[in-house]
């Protein structure tokens, strides 16, 4: 009788241990164009995202269904229509990502304008539109809401309303067709009877100043929401390169602020001239509405952009004072965009400072799952914990870790038990093959 390997038993746990002992926190996804000097790539779309057809009439708007994505394209000049059925117990939020391919121009006042409409015209909520307010084009997204419990706002009844994507700004540009995705997010309302959460008071937009920080961690940003890295509080450090934008998702539990910081170090290329929004560092909430967006000239010496937030509040979306403090309106993930304008001469190292202030809060009393709903931090009760998200994920693989190695090192027993002759009566241990 032949009897297999018994290395192949060590092999096998020794690869389930390295899978899970490699770094956990950092890339959504790995990238193969990371490369210096690679191909920018494009945005990443939703894995399953559904295509659509956007039509020039709303009588034959595609149907969007919560809860998922879809992809569709705009032109310039254009104006696409979808249908949207609203019930009466729930916020909307319908998003939109214009997502340019790398390279693509544009005018300052292209963008997109989207809107939430009932069949019979009414407004059911400001959005203004979003513009790359300069020439080059990256990917920026906005959404269009219908707020619910609010008799003041209008489009409260359950049925179909329509939404609308718009081209905004310039309507030149050739046939050029952009990728756009779509999506559908529901909130719970609130419950019966339920008191609306104050809004904060006595905060400051001024980051603190900075602790004692460790060397920066490494972390490979993403090409959009998609596939955005997962970082906390600390530094971070990436590379970018001319004309490319990285994203990274910050969780944000009520009552907490979130400031950033991106700075991009000194270029070693040669011929670098002056780009007057050489970095972007932009900032989206939850359901993929804009908070904030800045830039800063690049000279090809270190330089660096920061923002911060108001806290994270139910009440800022009625008692907001700007459009800011109005977008920290959920708990859950927050999108970090930073952006290198294409004109500077090669890849730069760049950090990205994340502070996260604040004692988490309790919440809303929602009349349902909020965290199910996509507005939550994972956690089975929406809630963080003192522990970082690295340490976390960290914690988590230590004890997968521990599970695979003992149920490994048991397998191994009791395999080379079985392998050996019972006439011998003691057991040999392992035996190692090369």
């Amino acid at each position: 009788m032949v009897s297999r390997p018994r290395g192949g038993v060590t092999a096998g746990v020794a690869a389930a241990l390295c899978v899970l002992l490699l770094p956990t926190a950092a890339a959504a996804h790995p990238r193969s164009d990371d490369a210096p000097g690679g191909a920018v790539p494009s945005y990443r779309l939703a894995d399953g995202a559904v295509p659509v057809t956007g039509t020039a009439s709303s009588a034959d708007g595609p149907q969007l269904e919560r809860e998922k994505v879809y992809s569709d394209t705009i032109s310039p000049g254009q104006k696409k229509y979808y249908r949207v059925r609203l019930d009466d117990t729930s916020s909307a939020f319908v998003s939109t990502v214009l997502a340019p391919p790398p390279g693509s121009e544009s005018a300052i006042l292209d963008g997109i304008q989207v809107s939430l409409v009932s069949t019979d015209g009414r407004s059911c909520g400001s959005s203004p539109a979003v513009y790359f307010g300069g020439e080059t084009a990256r990917p920026v997204a906005a959404y269009a809401s219908r707020r619910i419990g609010d008799s003041s706002v209008p489009c409260q009844e359950a049925g179909d309303y329509f939404y609308t994507v718009a081209w905004a700004g310039s309507k030149t540009g050739g046939t050029a067709k952009w990728p756009i995705e779509l999506r559908y997010m529901s909130e719970p309302g609130l419950k019966p009877g339920a008191a609306e959460p104050e809004a904060p008071t006595g905060w400051s937009s001024k980051a603190p100043s900075p602790g004692e920080g460790g060397a920066p961690q490494k972390v490979s940003g993403g090409t959009g929401f998609n596939d955005a890295a997962a970082v906390d509080d600390g530094a971070w450090r990436d590379d970018i390169r001319p004309g490319e934008s990285r994203f990274y998702r910050v969780p944000v539990a009520w009552g907490q602020q979130l400031f950033l910081r991106a700075q991009l170090a000194n270029t070693t290329s040669d011929g670098s001239s002056f780009t007057a929004n050489g970095l972007r560092l932009a900032l989206y909430n939850t359901a993929r509405g804009r908070v904030a967006d800045k830039s800063t000239g690049y000279t090809g010496a270190p330089t660096g952009v920061d923002l911060g937030t108001a806290p994270a509040a139910y009440a800022n979306r009625f008692e907001g004072d700007t459009d800011a403090e109005s977008a920290m309106r959920f708990q859950g993930w927050y999108y970090v965009q930073v952006s290198l304008d294409p004109k500077v001469s090669g890849s730069v190292p760049l950090t990205l400072n994340v502070g996260i202030e604040g004692a988490a809060q309790q919440g809303p009393a929602y009349d349902g799952d909020a965290a199910a709903a996509g507005f939550g931090l994972g956690d089975a009760d929406g809630s963080t914990s003192g522990t970082s998200f690295p340490m976390r994920a960290l914690g988590f693989t230590g004890i997968g870790v521990g599970t695979v190695l003992v149920l490994g090192l048991g397998t191994w027993h009791l395999l080379s038990r079985r392998r050996h002759p019972a006439e011998s009566g003691t057991d040999t241990g392992p035996a190692y093959s090369r």
